[in-house]
């Protein structure tokens, strides 16, 4: 079987504020802004080359609004990504480090990784709902980690 997470859906309170936040804020592309009066769905996908998106809208059923907590986003630069946020007007932490400090705040320690090592510097922001988002440093990837080209 051959499978890809492509979608995750977001809960949001208000279409609106949050296709500003992706699409102005954070830069990322509109790919669909389906509106049937009753029914909304926006999607959306970040700058990279990944290829998951996110979608959230108006009519369907999700969950609570900023009940979504370490999506993680992945750069090779986690200082300079970062500063583009802050610059861009995203609430971002500065970049810290430490076993588990993404999901345990007391665990982190300002400044990136010093060895810059992958997978170690993070820094983290929200939504305009407080979705929860971590963005991680990965320079390279583990064995069997290595993107591929999407198929379509």
């Amino acid at each position: 079987m051959n499978v890809n997470l492509e979608v995750v859906s977001i809960p949001v309170s208000d279409v609106e504020k949050s296709l500003e936040f992706y699409r102005d804020r954070l830069g990322w592309r509109v790919d669909a802004d389906i509106n049937r009066g009753e029914f909304r769905i926006v999607q959306l996908t970040p700058t990279g080359d990944g290829h998951v998106s996110i979608a959230f809208g108006a009519g369907i059923p999700q969950g609570t609004p900023g009940s979504m907590h370490h999506l993680e986003l992945v750069t090779d630069d986690i200082v300079a990504t970062r500063d583009e946020l802050a610059e861009r007007g995203v609430d971002i932490t500065e970049v810290y480090h430490g076993p588990g400090s993404p999901f345990f705040p007391a665990a982190r320690v300002p400044g990136p990784d010093p060895e810059r090592t992958s997978y170690n510097s993070y820094a983290s922001f929200q939504d305009p709902d407080g979705n929860g988002w971590t963005l991680q440093e990965v320079t390279g990837r583990l064995p069997g980690r290595e993107p591929t080209p999407a198929r379509r």
